[in-house]
């Protein structure tokens, strides 16, 4: 019998919590208020998908002081093409905030949710306080969950906005089936150590779990906003 990859591993674990942030979104996108979540779900995840590169440059510059032959360099390549390949994501959100009739200016204006700095903020920490091998669990869970294929045409069809508004949901329907599958190449080629494995993990499951904050965020929001002035 062979054990399983690193991979699977941290997939296994991932599943575990994902279940839950999964039912959360179900309800959140079937809800009849969905036509008010959607552009609020824009403007908090522009706060969370224009970290990307940033978080990918402190991995980088963490990983160039370090001496850890293959496992550093490594790390350097895949940042440095991952760098590249989520590089104006944040502004196709904005993009389709717009195309929703919203000032794009909302997102770029707003102050971030503690809920996605509590989501962000940790890999910074952890990459400057631990390794910047932490990251790989921050991208695994946001990418290795990409959108199900035809999940921005039902999204459309749902909130009655245009398609042009759901270019970014629709992109990474295809985009991250192969970042999902460079990623967990990685992870099973690399020399990993238990503590890399256990912080890629850990690093994972703090995402999804603050995920659910940034959805709770997103409902509670599109609540407040959708309420008459009094």
């Amino acid at each position: 019998m062979t054990s399983r990859t690193a991979s699977a591993h941290l997939s296994a674990k991932l599943d575990l919590v994902h279940g839950a942030f999964a039912a959360y979104a179900r309800k959140l996108w079937s809800g009849p208020d969905v036509r008010d979540v959607y552009p609020v779900y824009l403007r908090v995840m522009h706060a969370v998908v224009r970290s990307a590169v940033p978080l990918m440059e402190a991995a980088l510059a963490e990983a160039r002081a370090r001496d850890e032959t293959t496992l550093t360099a490594e790390l350097l390549a895949y940042y440095a093409h991952h760098m590249k390949e989520e590089a104006g994501h944040d502004g196709w959100l904005l993009e389709d905030l717009a195309a929703t009739g919203h000032d794009p200016a909302e997102a770029r204006d707003q102050i971030p949710p503690p809920a996605v700095a509590a989501m962000v903020g940790a890999q910074y920490y952890w990459i400057r306080h631990f390794h910047p091998v932490a990251l790989l669990g921050h991208i695994a869970a946001i990418e290795a969950y990409h959108p199900p294929s035809g999940f921005a045409l039902r999204l459309a069809e749902a909130t009655g906005y245009p398609p042009a508004a759901f270019r970014s949901i629709s992109r990474h329907e295809v985009l991250d089936i192969n970042h999902r599958r460079d990623l967990f190449e990685l992870i099973d080629r690399i020399p990993l150590k238990p503590h890399h494995e256990k912080i890629i993990a850990v690093s994972g499951l703090h995402t999804i779990e603050t995920g659910m904050d940034v959805l709770e965020f997103i409902h509670a929001t599109a609540a407040r906003e959708r309420k008459p002035a009094q």
